[in-house]
């Protein structure tokens, strides 16, 4: 790769960078009201079976989803993301480490046979 191509590539990822944390920070809340407004559609997914919590933090499709509920899932991932980006620029920590303490948390609340996927990668549903 040309060097001149390398810098502006890496000035590239260094601006969105910075620029995305600062948008983070900034509309936070406006990503956290998304999630609330969202958080009965999720719940119903997950206890018709059709998502779950996966090991990293995330929903994943456990079962066939509409158009509608595949948006669903992506928009929910998409604001958890964002809030997992911002706890890691806040703490010092890696995204991935946001999403697998999470991703802890949200198995430990999961109801009684919903999805969840064990550290390890193995799916199952909670007892």
């Amino acid at each position: 790769m040309k060097p001149l191509l390398l810098v502006r590539l890496l000035l590239l990822v260094v601006t969105l960078g910075f620029g995305a944390v600062a948008i983070r920070a900034e509309d936070l809340a406006v990503v956290r009201a998304r999630i609330e407004k969202r958080v009965e559609l999720v719940v119903r997914l997950k206890a018709r079976h059709a998502a779950g919590e996966n090991n990293r933090g995330f929903l994943e499709m456990r079962d066939a989803l509409s158009g509608e509920e595949q948006r669903i899932l992506s928009d929910e991932n998409t604001d958890r993301r964002l809030v997992y980006a911002a706890i890691a620029a806040q703490n010092k920590i890696s995204v991935d480490e946001v999403g697998r303490t999470r991703a802890g948390k949200l198995a430990a609340e999961a109801k009684r046979g919903e999805w969840i996927q064990e550290p390890g990668g193995l799916w199952k549903q909670k007892g």
